[in-house]
């Protein structure tokens, strides 16, 4: 059964997206597409699970289609999905999920096989770790302030949320931080 990455990156004190709700300077070249981080990444990835601003941060929602770097099924939790649904193919599928994140996990679970489900944005990781469905937390830091924005973590709910390291790599500037939710 697949297991549940959940985590995206962040800057040194925590914020996912600047203060006008940019991301580009937690973004670094090792990261990217062909690098030996993103290729392992990719081939581990069976399903991907993204909260409705991350899904939205594309433009046009037609290029997730061969140019996103998971052309797997992807779920979106939204309590409302768009009128026109993107473009898809035999790789990369769409489903707007609106009964939660438990419903999208789940789906994300049974489409991923034996891969993993990456779960992707603020609030989606937050509400995955809350409801104790993610397996692992994976973090990358950037080594970069950004002194406000939209935090990853600040949630009362997580309090009590135990995790054990199981593994630290560095991704070119950044910091890749894995831990087991436990």
């Amino acid at each position: 059964m697949a297991t549940v990455h959940a985590g995206m990156s962040m800057s040194l004190d925590g914020f996912v997206a600047d203060r006008d709700g940019g991301t580009a300077r937690l973004s670094g070249p090792a990261a990217s597409n062909g690098s030996e981080w993103m290729t392992d990444l990719i081939r581990e990835t069976g399903a991907v699970v993204l909260g409705r601003r991350s899904f939205a941060m594309a433009e046009d929602p037609d290029w997730y289609v061969g140019n996103y770097e998971f052309q797997v099924p992807i779920f979106v939790v939204t309590h409302t999905p768009p009128a026109v649904p993107p473009k898809q193919d035999e790789n990369l599928t769409f489903t707007f999920v609106t009964d939660g994140v438990a419903s999208a996990v789940e789906q994300a679970r049974a489409a991923a096989g034996e891969r993993a489900v990456k779960v992707i944005g603020a609030s989606v990781v937050r509400q995955t770790v809350r409801a104790r469905l993610a397996d692992e937390l994976h973090v990358q830091i950037a080594p970069v302030l950004l002194g406000a924005g939209l935090p990853l973590f600040g949630d009362p709910g997580l309090d009590g949320v135990t995790l054990r390291r199981v593994g630290v790599r560095e991704v070119g500037p950044h910091t890749e931080l894995r831990f087991k939710v436990l």
